[in-house]
């Protein structure tokens, strides 16, 4: 269905500071599937920026496009099978979203647990018993947590819900203010390059609509119920692509959200669809040198129908027209298509760039922000992904996809 691919001339890159993010996620590995570069040809310019010895390049951190937008608060609150109450109310004044998480769900064989709206609009429902687990967020300031129970069960003060801890977001003046900040912050090495060009992606329906069409598969991420990033589904099966800096671990997938659809209902509202939420899965490869992270959601069928994207089989070319639908600052799908700095279109600047190694980037202009990590760097011809977008600094980079597929092309 979509398909991008992958070219080089040249271009050095200055050697960027050392610090590496502490929010970038582990850089322990534990149980993930991890896939270690390996030695490539000598004779190919895009595929030989690696091998055994490949040196991780210093990494200022305010390049990083990492932004959390929620603070996770300390929370005693119960129902249990004990309890003459079935409902309670989790709140946070002004919160632009709340998510609960249980210590523990342990519920007797056909009873379950909802988490919703108070108008019941957005409601999630819980029949398995869980550990250590997010609940998936609620948008507003308030969450209606509610124990269903079958006539039949028993009073035990074991069963039923603990919550310990819930995630409140910060509204989006807030977000957008902290997003603003950090750029200011980091300039000269800021991600929007000359005046912010990005525009909600409803915008390029009728100019533009194969654009608006392959941003369908890129996903919010809400990891660990503060912190931002970008993803998108790459090819028919079960498979989505982000970075390595936003998470790594199998179990930091299960407690990531991937939103689907979560666009602007028209050009220049505020208003926004709401989204197919569903759960990180399992990581199934991971890389820091490379800086992507492959996995799977649950509940896949739920999110089948907004397609997929295909990584480019050829390089990308210098002064090549590109596009990258992201979501930034967490805001409903953008699309960066346009570039004064490029004089008109987005384009690759440089298609040989440093990123954690030498040679392994494609750089360009295209405006980005925090929380547009993970995001994919698509052609204009082809539609394919050329790139996957990880750095600020103007000029911005992406990895090299011709890399990553070198890697992982037999997982997808």
């Amino acid at each position: 269905m979509r398909k991008p691919r992958t070219g080089h001339s040249g271009g050095d890159r200055r050697r960027r500071k050392l610090i590496l993010a502490a929010a970038a996620g582990s850089i322990a590995l534990g149980g993930a599937a991890v896939v270690v570069p390996s030695a490539f040809a000598e004779d190919d310019p895009v595929t030989a920026v690696l091998d055994d010895t490949a040196e991780i390049l210093p990494v200022d951190d305010d390049l990083l496009g990492l932004l959390d937008v929620g603070e996770v608060t300390e929370v005693a609150e119960s129902l249990t099978y004990a309890d003459d109450a079935n409902v309670l109310e989790v709140s946070g004044p002004d919160a632009g979203y709340v998510k609960v998480h249980f210590e523990r769900l342990l519920l007797d064989t056909g009873d379950f647990v909802t988490v919703s709206s108070p108008d019941g609009a957005e409601s999630y429902r819980y029949e398995e018993s869980l550990i250590d687990q997010w609940a998936t967020s609620i948008t507003g300031d308030t969450a209606i947590v509610e124990l269903h129970r079958g006539p039949g069960s028993g009073g035990s003060s074991a069963l039923g819900a603990l919550i310990d801890k819930a995630a409140y977001g910060f509204t989006s003046e807030e977000v957008d203010g902290m997003a603003q900040e950090r750029a200011d912050e980091a300039r000269p090495e800021e991600s929007i390059c000359q005046g912010d060009e990005k525009r909600s992606s409803v915008c390029y329906r009728t100019s533009y609509p194969a654009v608006v069409d392959h941003a369908e598969p890129v996903a919010r991420l809400l990891i660990d119920g503060t912190v931002l990033c970008t993803a998108f589904r790459v090819g028919e099966s079960n498979r989505m692509l982000t970075n390595h800096h936003c998470f790594t671990e199998t179990q930091e997938a299960q407690n990531t959200e991937v939103w689907f659809g979560y666009d602007c209902v028209a050009c220049g509202a505020d208003l926004a669809n709401t989204p197919v939420k569903v759960r990180g899965e399992e990581v199934l490869a991971t890389s820091k040198s490379l800086d992507y992270t492959l996995f799977t959601v649950d509940d896949f069928e739920r999110i089948e129908r907004f397609g997929y994207l295909e990584l480019a089989g050829r390089p990308a070319s210098k002064g090549e027209a590109i596009y990258i639908p992201q979501h930034p600052a967490g805001r409903p799908t953008e699309i960066a298509m346009e570039s004064s700095v490029d004089g008109g279109n987005c384009v690759v600047k440089d298609e040989v760039y440093d990123g954690y190694v030498a040679g392994s980037d494609v750089s360009y202009y295209c405006d980005t922000e925090f929380g547009s990590s993970g995001s994919p760097v698509l052609s204009r011809d082809s539609h394919e992904v050329v790139a996957l977008h990880h750095f600020g600094g103007c000029p911005n980079s992406g990895v090299n996809v011709r890399l990553i597929e070198d890697e992982i092309g037999d997982l997808i």
